[in-house]
Parts: C-alpha cells; sequence; structure tokens
C-alpha cells in the first residue's frame, strides 16, 4: 500500500511539473518578440535601397530573403554577399548567419574554421544559435579543436538563453555525467525546458529520466526550473 501510495505521489509531483513548465512556456510565446532596429520596408527594391545605403539590418534581412528564395529559388552566394557586408558591420545575426553557410558550404567554399570564426564573434555578442553552433563545433572538433570544457561553455550559455536544443543536450550531459557533474535533477530540469519547447528527444529522455527519479528530486527539479523561469516572466 505504501509503495503504491509513493508512485502516486510521484506521478502528482510528475504532473505538477509539467502542468506548471506549460503554463509558462505559453506565456513565454504569448510574449510579443523584440522589434527590430528599424522598421523595415517589406518591399524587396526598398530593403535593397536601404542595404545599399549600409542599414546593416537591412542587408541582414536581405540575405535571409535570398537565403529563403524570397520571389524565387534560394540564391546563397547572393544571401552570403549580403549577410557578410552586415556582418562586418557587426551584426550578430548576419554573423551567425554567415558562419552557417560556411559551415554547410552554401554561396561560398565548405570552411569549419571560418564557420567558427564568424559563430564566435556572433556568440560574443550573444546571439543564442551562434554559441550552440559553437559548442557543436568544439564538441566534434570541426574548424576548432576538440575541447569538451569550451563545448559546455557554449551549450551552458546558449542553454540559458532558452535554446532548446542546448538545453536537450545539456540535460543529457548532466545525465550521463559527461562533460559536467553527473546530476539526474539538473538534467530533469533542462530536459524538462526543451520538452516544453517542443522536443520530442528531450520529452522522451525526461520521460525515462524521470522514473528514477525520487518526490524529493522531482520537488528540486521544480525550484531549479522556476529559479530560472523566474527572470523570464511577464511583471
Amino acid at each position: 500500500m505504501r509503495a503504491r501510495l509513493s508512485v502516486l505521489l510521484t506521478l502528482a509531483a510528475a504532473v505538477a511539473v509539467g502542468a506548471w513548465l506549460f503554463g509558462w512556456w505559453s506565456s513565454r510565446m504569448e510574449r510579443p518578440a523584440e522589434a527590430p532596429t528599424a522598421a523595415l520596408p517589406l518591399n524587396l527594391d526598398e530593403l535593397r535601397e536601404r542595404a545599399a545605403r549600409g542599414d546593416a539590418e537591412a542587408q541582414c534581412q536581405l540575405g535571409l530573403a535570398h537565403s529563403r528564395g524570397q520571389g524565387g529559388k534560394p540564391d546563397y552566394a547572393e544571401a552570403a554577399r549580403w549577410y557578410r557586408q552586415a556582418a562586418e558591420r557587426g551584426h550578430a545575426r548576419a554573423q551567425a548567419a554567415l558562419g552557417e553557410l560556411y559551415e554547410a558550404g552554401q554561396g561560398v567554399p565548405r570552411d569549419e574554421a571560418e564557420a567558427a570564426r564568424w559563430y564566435r564573434r556572433a556568440a560574443e555578442q550573444g546571439d543564442a544559435f551562434a554559441q550552440y553552433s559553437l559548442a557543436v563545433l568544439y564538441l566534434l572538433g570541426k574548424g576548432v579543436p576538440r575541447d569538451l570544457p569550451e563545448a559546455i561553455n557554449w551549450y551552458q550559455r546558449a542553454a540559458a538563453q532558452g535554446h532548446a536544443l542546448a538545453q536537450y543536450n545539456l540535460g543529457l550531459r548532466h545525465r550521463d555525467g559527461d562533460g559536467v557533474a553527473c546530476d539526474p535533477v539538473e538534467a530533469y530540469k533542462w530536459l524538462s525546458l526543451a520538452a516544453a519547447q517542443g522536443l520530442a528527444d528531450a520529452a522522451e529522455a525526461r520521460d525515462a529520466l524521470e522514473r528514477n527519479l525520487t518526490r524529493p528530486q522531482l520537488k528540486e527539479a521544480r525550484q531549479r526550473m522556476e529559479a530560472f523561469t523566474a527572470p523570464h516572466r511577464r511583471p
């Protein structure tokens, strides 16, 4: 009877954590996105005119339009040209996008060292995608020497900004004690946060881990998630 009661209490705690996370993530999704640095016209001709005048945000948006094939097929070479102009002006999203093109060899020769260089410039400005991408390069030793502590550093920085894949990978590493302390509670926290953003693999890993956690551990995980998410909530 006691064993059954313990199982029910553990399940109830897990449900509470899940419901709380869903509510937090829903509120995050309702928040309006930050406005761009300037109100950009949707007309491509106007966008080109602003880009030609040296507007870095317009140059980045024009690169994005070409990479997505807006108005036709994707033109990665043209995307790279405009991303580069914005990146050289210090535009973090353009730097990250240019790094991605170098990593994939789209519109430019494939060059993982050059990808790492542009990712780093964006990552140091706080771009979460670039931080995650740089972590992967360090983990695999592509374009940079393999360096697990450096990979963990960039995973942590991206995860702290809410990057789902970084949270998922950090959760797995805490679960396995790979490069970080083995901490199932910390693993559950990161996996839950990633799962709340729709990552099915994270949800599966979290659910498997949950079966081995005690009720106090689940309570601790919820407290850690609360500490992580509290600063991001709307007043």
